[in-house]
């Protein structure tokens, strides 16, 4: 018989093993729920790797895409995607030009102002840059007052540098309807900038306006847009030099077309035969890549807004905001980032530069990883797992990124005749005679400091052209090339020789 006490030992232990047992089935229940809303997570991730996946087969399709938009661009305005405006550029640096030139170089993140002192033989005896970032104000501000902060910046610069030069170089990397080498109506502003006024405004003479109101003795001797400077800069060091494209807070090409292939604006055509368009590819937007939430701009709850399509799924502007957008969806379906993530509800508070460390980080813990969720997003004690969860984003979104600026790249190429086909159809040339060299300069921090994405844009050109064209187009990096062009061509049309190109 067992004794009181002995029941008591029963009975406890007895309960001992149902406490044991609830909380082994507590602890179950809570790893079922925490697998099941790590599934939700790579649900998420599964979505994003297919709906940005940009096999071969695609990406040839988006080249012949954006090709024939670039022939319908050149046969009439407005009809087509891209604008392939016209720059009245007939004439490249090509190494003969000397003396000392100004530049004012405005961009998506700043001001730029320039003093390059130019020799023979392609010679750049010396040069000066200062930069500056724009103001927010400035940026929604008036046009007056935008332009005159230019001026005064740059009458401060010369100045200080003591010599007026002989002209003044102008990039405006913004939509300009140029007619001529020396005016230009801006269409549009891209990136964050809304200055409404100057809207339809010539902006060589609003910047020509102002100098006048600060002092200054120089006027606009050239106005072109980034990928112009770039093309510029490209060509005075390698003739072979056709195009240049910038990748960095925004993207956008040119290249140098006959003017027999151009049919619309023929009173801005000049006897040289040749003219740099400018293609404008940021607002294209490529038919056979899937439009994602991620790729989405909200003006509010009701409508989408959804425009420069291109830029917006490869420029340095966006990426990071694409790869927020991504998380916080995760975060909304899991709680792979635990519970305090109101950081991932604030738009661009990712930046690109932040979204490349993220990918680039190789230790072993991602410890870089880590460091920017907690520092950039007030995210901490992230595990290793979730850590290289955010890393796989940050490379899909980069991959489509790159691959996408490869094949805008070879659509140019195709509209030149120069990737081994037939324009517009994948059919392969009979190659006779030695293929031609085609230079492509690229300037913009996404190519130049970014590895990854330079390699999988490497990568990408290779797999669309095939071994033998790809052997025959060389991608250079042209750093500076959107300011350092301005002041060539500048230099290039101060002079009374007639360079064509």
């Amino acid at each position: 018989r067992m004794g009181g006490a002995g029941w008591l030992r029963v009975a406890a232990a007895a309960g001992c093993a149902a406490v044991t047992c609830a909380l082994a089935t507590a602890m179950v229940a809570r790893r079922v729920v925490a697998w099941r809303r790590w599934l939700r997570a790579m649900a998420v991730l599964r979505d994003v790797e297919e709906s940005f996946a940009t096999p071969t087969e695609r990406l040839q399709r988006v080249v012949n895409s954006l090709a024939v938009e670039m022939f319908a661009g050149l046969a009439s305005e407005d009809a087509s995607k891209v604008r392939m405006l016209l720059t009245c550029v007939d004439s490249l640096p090509d190494g003969s030009e000397e003396g000392i030139y100004y530049a004012v170089d405005i961009g998506g993140t700043g001001f730029r102002f320039l003093k390059v002192q130019l020799g023979p033989g392609s010679t750049i005896i010396n040069q000066k840059i200062e930069r500056q970032p724009v103001k927010k104000e400035l940026m929604e501000g008036t046009s007056e007052d935008f332009f005159n902060s230019i001026a005064s910046t740059l009458k401060n610069f010369i100045e200080r540098e003591g010599d007026e030069g002989r002209a003044l170089g102008f990039t405006f990397s913004f939509p300009v309807r140029q007619f001529s080498i020396t005016s230009g109506s801006l269409i549009r502003w891209t990136k964050e900038f809304s200055i409404e006024d100057a809207i339809g405004q010539d902006v060589a003479q609003c910047l020509n306006e102002a100098l006048e109101r600060n002092g200054l003795n120089l006027k606009v001797n050239a106005l072109m847009n980034n990928t112009v400077g770039t093309l510029a800069l490209g060509h005075y060091y390698d003739e072979d030099t056709i195009a240049a494209v910038i990748i960095g807070a925004g993207t956008n090409a040119c290249y140098i077309e006959r003017n027999e292939a151009i049919t619309k604006c023929q009173c801005l055509l000049t006897n040289s035969g040749q003219t740099v368009v400018n293609v404008e590819w940021g607002s294209f937007r490529p038919p056979q890549i899937p439009l994602t939430p991620y790729d989405i701009c909200f003006y509010n709850e009701t409508t989408n807004y959804y425009d420069q399509g291109f830029e917006k799924m490869i420029s340095g502007v966006y990426l990071g905001e694409i790869a927020r957008l991504v998380f916080h969806k995760m975060a909304q379906e899991s709680d792979v980032f635990g519970t305090d993530v109101d950081g991932l509800a604030i738009p661009f508070i990712l930046s690109t530069p932040c979204l490349a460390a993220i990918r680039e980080d190789d230790s072993l813990d991602l410890k870089e990883v880590g460091s920017i969720l907690e520092e950039q997003l007030k995210i901490h004690n992230v595990p290793l797992k979730t850590r290289r969860l955010v890393q796989r984003v940050c490379d899909i979104i980069t991959q489509r990124a790159a691959r996408l600026a490869a094949a805008g790249i070879v659509a140019i190429l195709q509209k030149l005749g120069r990737d081994g086909t037939l324009c517009g159809t994948t059919r392969v040339r009979s190659m006779t005679g030695v293929p031609k060299r085609s230079a492509i300069a690229i300037d913009g921090c996404l190519y130049q400091e970014y590895s990854v994405f330079r390699e999988y844009l490497n990568e990408a050109v290779l797999e669309i052209l095939g071994e033998e064209i790809a052997a025959t187009v060389v991608l250079k990096v042209v750093e500076e090339g959107s300011g350092m062009g301005a002041a060539l061509i500048a230099a290039t049309y101060s002079s009374t020789r007639n360079n064509s190109i």
